[in-house]
C-alpha cells in the first residue's frame, strides 16, 4: 500500500510592520553663501565714486568775485595745482565706477574672482598714488592761500576770497576721505587674494 505524500504546511506569515514612509531629502540649495569680503568691496568703491565727484563738483563750482579796485576772480582754473587735481579726481571717480561694475560681477559670478581682485589691486594702487598726489598739490596750495609766506612775500588771499577758499577745502577734505577708501580698498583686494591660495 503505497504511502500518500505529507502535506507541507506553510508557516504561517507574521504580519509584517509597515514603515513610515521617508522624509524626502531637501532639494541642494543652489544659492552660494555670502561673500562679505566682496559685498564690502562694492560699497568701498561706490564710496571711493561719490567722493571722487562731489570733490570735482565742488572743486569745479568754486568760484569768487572781488570788488578790490578792480573786479578779481578766483577760480580753480588759475592754478595748475587745482587743475590737476580736478582730472585726477576725474580720473579716479571713472575709474572707481569701472571696477564698481566688475566688483559686482565677480558678486554674482564669483568663479572669475581670483583674477579680476588681482587685477583691481593694481587699478587701486594707481588711483591711491593719483589721488594723494593730487591731494597734497591742491592742499599745499590752499595752505599758502590760508596762510600766505612771508619769505617770498606771498599775501594770505583767504581773508579776501573766503567762500573760495571754504570750498577748496571742502574738497581737499572729501578728496582725503576718497584717499583712505582707497587705501582700505587695497588692503581688502591683498586679504581677499590672500585668502584664495590654496595652503
Amino acid at each position: 500500500m503505497a504511502s500518500e505524500p505529507e502535506k507541507v504546511v506553510s508557516p504561517v506569515e507574521a504580519p509584517v510592520a509597515e514603515r513610515p514612509p521617508e522624509k524626502a531629502a531637501p532639494p541642494p540649495s543652489t544659492t552660494q553663501p555670502t561673500d562679505y569680503f566682496a559685498v564690502a568691496d562694492v560699497v568701498l568703491r561706490l564710496l571711493v565714486f561719490a567722493s571722487a565727484l562731489v570733490s570735482v563738483v565742488v572743486m569745479s563750482t568754486s568760484k569768487e568775485t572781488e570788488m578790490l579796485p578792480n573786479p578779481r576772480l578766483a577760480k580753480f582754473t588759475q592754478s595748475p595745482a587745482l587743475i590737476y587735481f580736478v582730472a585726477a579726481l576725474s580720473v579716479a571717480g571713472f575709474f572707481s565706477l569701472i571696477t564698481t561694475l566688475g566688483s559686482l560681477y565677480s558678486l554674482i559670478k564669483p568663479g572669475c574672482c581670483a583674477k579680476i581682485i588681482s587685477h583691481f589691486i593694481i587699478i587701486d594702487v594707481l588711483l591711491l598714488g593719483i589721488v594723494a598726489s593730487a591731494t597734497g598739490a591742491a592742499g599745499s596750495v590752499t595752505y599758502v592761500g590760508l596762510k600766505g609766506n612771508t619769505y617770498v612775500g606771498w599775501r594770505k588771499v583767504c581773508t579776501l576770497y573766503g567762500k573760495f577758499c571754504r570750498y577748496l577745502g571742502a574738497s581737499i577734505g572729501v578728496s582725503l576721505f576718497a584717499s583712505v577708501m582707497l587705501v582700505l580698498l587695497v588692503l581688502l583686494s591683498v586679504y581677499s587674494l590672500s585668502k584664495k591660495i590654496p595652503k
